[in-house]
């Protein structure tokens, strides 16, 4: 499977502040993304998970180092701004507010806004919000203001316009965050559903454990550097050095963790309630 977006060496720092030192918010950072993946960045706030979400996205440019979209160099000096423009049509994002990326009074009018600023024929508009309606589970919603929605209402048909402007990867930059219980639910199903059956390439920012252990990667940072990168149960196996991190780990994790310190033979890769219950009773009863 080919790397959809690669970055080679990456810094980037925000400008200083009057009186204070530039914040250096990624230092010298390699990553690469398959297409087709669905990736859970893991950090506490201040790591630069959002920042470097704002290079692959192209809102920002890197000071050093080289973003590669598609193949593509978005850093090289002879890049223009078409080639910007089109790459940024590859890769969207969703915002942790949803009420920050509605821009219409009624629904389908809110996910036309991308594919008309396109250009596109009416016709094709049409078809491209109804699906995109359609694979959030928003179709009966299409005629209603956006503000009487719920919170995983709203955050549904944002995607839904990312998706109608024929999106191949998106970022969902803490796209939960701000949402109850069911509006994450909403969320969650409708983030896996477009990756494992539309195959759109997903890095969901996330502080929620229980969402990055459904992802098939987990990148954890730390002041500007990738200091973890495989799957969920190798990186969460590793309790200790995420704690040292200030993150958390999944609860099943941190129960086992527990039980294996005070000598019982567990492994600590079950993110399963039943499966977690499974592994202490088959420990208990070999002892």
């Amino acid at each position: 499977m080919s790397a959809i977006i690669k970055i080679e060496n990456l810094s980037f720092a925000y400008p200083a502040e009057e009186g204070q030192q530039p914040h250096k918010a990624l230092d010298n950072v390699n990553l690469e993304i398959e297409e087709g993946s669905f990736v859970a960045i893991l950090g506490h706030n201040g790591s630069g998970k959002s920042t470097l979400a704002k290079m692959l996205s192209l809102v920002l440019m890197p000071d050093s180092g080289s973003v590669w979209l598609d193949g593509k160099n978005m850093s090289a000096e002879d890049i223009t701004e078409e080639d910007i423009l089109q790459a940024r049509r590859e890769v969207g994002m969703v915002f942790q507010n949803p009420d920050n990326q509605i821009v219409a009074t009624v629904v389908e009018e809110d996910v036309a806004f991308g594919p008309e600023n396109l250009g596109l024929p009416s016709e094709e508009i049409r078809r491209r919000v109804d699906e995109a309606l359609a694979m959030v589970g928003m179709t009966k919603y299409a005629r209603h203001a956006p503000h009487k929605l719920s919170g995983g209402q709203k955050q549904r048909i944002a995607i839904a316009g990312i998706i109608a402007m024929r999106r191949r990867c998106i970022i969902f930059d803490e796209s939960t965050a701000m949402l109850d219980p069911v509006g994450r639910k909403e969320v969650m199903a409708t983030i896996e559903r477009l990756n494992r059956e539309e195959g759109i390439t997903v890095l969901h920012i996330t502080h929620y454990m229980s969402e990055a252990v459904r992802a098939d990667r987990v990148v954890v940072m730390d002041q500007g550097s990738i200091i973890m990168d495989g799957t969920p149960k190798e990186v969460f196996s590793q309790p200790e050095k995420l704690w040292e991190v200030r993150l958390d780990v999944p609860q099943t994790t941190e129960l086992l963790y527990h039980m294996k310190k005070n000598g019982l033979d567990v492994r600590l890769d079950i993110f399963d309630p039943d499966e977690c219950a499974a592994e202490i009773a088959s420990a208990l009863a070999s002892l």
